[in-house]
């Protein structure tokens, strides 16, 4: 299921990315270290990380207004 972040101001665009950032990497070394219950979080992590990516790139380039 697709995240709405369409309602997210630069400020919030970016504290999520970095708080996605930071989990994506918690899950990655579980995975190598351990066992992770849900392996598929990891994909879904990631690509929000890109939309939220491609929305910041969108606002710093005026294509989107917030």
């Amino acid at each position: 299921m697709l995240k709405n972040f369409k309602n997210f101001t630069l400020e919030d665009m970016k504290a999520k990315r970095l708080e996605l950032k930071k989990e994506y990497l918690d899950l990655r070394f579980k995975s190598v270290v351990g066992h992770v219950e849900n392996p598929l979080k990891k994909r879904e992590i990631r690509r929000d990380i890109a939309r939220l990516n491609t929305m910041i790139c969108e606002h710093e380039l005026g294509i989107r207004k917030v």
